[in-house]
């Protein structure tokens, strides 16, 4: 069975961290970098995300945008993608502010569901929840991190597209977008997509995976 098509999509700084150095929610990307964040969750049925970053950042991102929602309408979607909140944990506090937002929320996770999510799926292997996805008619995912998980997708080989927005701006520090304990990646190639400027010295990347190259 084929998987859905994932899509990494994060805003980096030209050293690769995605927050400051004594960490917190990140602050990188603006508007050039909303746009395209915005066109990615237009094309997905479902977005993943940690729920350490929702409990970080306390929501979500939505599309705002008129012609992208007009798009999805069109196309007899709903106004947002399903938010696919994956928690290996205690899942989310119910007073966040997530849970306020007008979105579809499933919960993925090895344990129990919680009332506040509108659907639960057990995680227990990558390559099984997402073909699992995929029979729920989820065929095109965003993952919106963060790191651990973007890095456990990444080892598996089951993210197929890069896009990374490069923001003007170096922060150091340890808060990377793949874990430093992260396996060996090498084998992995990919391939420039996309390159073009955002305004503001911001610069849009996207890479499409390769073939495997070998150890």
């Amino acid at each position: 069975m084929s998987l859905p098509q994932l899509r990494l999509v994060l805003a980096i700084s030209l050293d690769g961290r995605l927050a400051p150095a004594q960490g917190g929610a990140a602050q990188l990307g603006a508007d050039g970098d909303r746009g395209v964040l915005e066109e990615a969750l237009a094309w997905a049925d479902g977005c993943l995300v940690g729920a350490a970053t929702i409990r970080l950042h306390r929501s979500t991102c939505l599309i705002h945008r008129p012609e992208l929602l007009a798009q999805r309408r069109l196309e007899g979607r709903s106004p947002q993608p399903i938010a696919l909140v994956v928690s290996r944990g205690r899942g989310l506090e119910p007073y966040l502010p997530f849970f306020a937002q007008p979105v579809e929320r499933w919960l993925l996770s090895p344990g129990m569901g919680q009332p506040a999510f509108d659907a639960h799926l057990s995680l227990g292997d990558w390559r099984t929840c997402l073909a699992e996805l995929g029979v729920r008619g989820l065929r095109r995912l965003v993952l919106l991190g963060g790191t651990e998980l973007a890095t456990a997708l990444l080892a598996e080989g089951l993210v197929q597209e890069l896009q990374l927005s490069l923001c003007p701006v170096l922060l150091g520090g340890r808060h990377g977008w793949v874990s430093p304990l992260a396996p060996d990646l090498s084998g992995q190639s990919w391939q420039l997509m996309e390159h073009r400027p955002l305004g503001g010295g911001e610069m849009l990347l996207r890479y499409r995976r390769g073939t495997p190259t070998e150890a």
